[in-house]
């Protein structure tokens, strides 16, 4: 038996409805920053009224403030990180296909040495890391910083120990990291600005995989 068209209508418009609801499921957005104040971004989401949102807090669109700094702000839009600068047009940001890459596995293969590398990118520039479950961050030197665009400077400097002793890096948050097809947002990077021999994959990535050995392959699976 068929149910009346208006009870139908009514029923897809309350799915709809909560499917707005559901995190990730947030549409694309167009966002501006108009301005900084403090610790305070003011934003134009889709050519609205600026609205002026501290860290944590929500627009009414959707769009998280994660970080501010004097002429930038890292914002989330469904699951989607990127940073908008003063004096920009308007970034289009389209949030992923919820839970698209859950389960996506990356199989990596030893060197003679043991070491396990891994191609991928850091806010979409190539990079070859090294897995390395010692470094509490993802370690990347200036030149790589460079050329994956980040103004490291404007992050925490703070000494880490290296293996030729203590050195002065930066601690901020990078945007974008992958390895293979596996894709996390804002994880937490240093920049050496001496340089380090090569970039490294550390826990702030590793942590957020599941990792198993399997016929002498290390295997990385997104697990959230």
């Amino acid at each position: 038996m068929f149910m009346p068209v208006m009870q139908a209508i009514t029923l897809i418009r309350r799915a709809a409805a909560l499917l707005l609801l559901v995190p990730g499921l947030a549409p694309a957005a167009d966002v501006e920053l108009a301005g900084v104040f403090g610790k305070r971004a003011v934003l134009m989401v889709d050519g609205g009224a600026p609205q002026t949102l501290g860290i944590g807090q929500r627009s009414k669109e959707g769009v998280v403030v994660l970080e501010v700094d004097g002429r930038s702000a890292l914002i989330d839009v469904g699951g989607e990180r990127r940073r908008v600068a003063l004096g920009e047009a308007p970034l289009r940001i389209q949030p992923p296909t919820p839970q698209a890459d859950l389960g996506l596995s990356v199989s990596l293969t030893p060197d003679p040495q043991g070491h396990y590398w891994a191609q991928g990118s850091i806010n979409g520039a190539a990079m070859r890391f090294m897995v390395d479950t010692g470094a509490t961050y993802v370690s990347i030197g200036a030149d790589e910083a460079r050329r994956a665009g980040i103004d490291y400077r404007k992050g925490r400097e703070v000494i880490m120990n290296t293996a030729n002793g203590p050195s002065t890096a930066w601690l901020l948050t990078l945007d974008r990291v992958s390895v293979g097809g596996i894709v996390l947002y804002g994880v937490q990077g240093t920049v050496h600005e001496q340089g380090l021999p090569v970039p490294l994959l550390g826990m702030s990535f590793l942590s957020r995989l599941g990792m198993r050995s399997e016929a002498g392959l290390l295997v990385l699976t997104r697990r959230y």
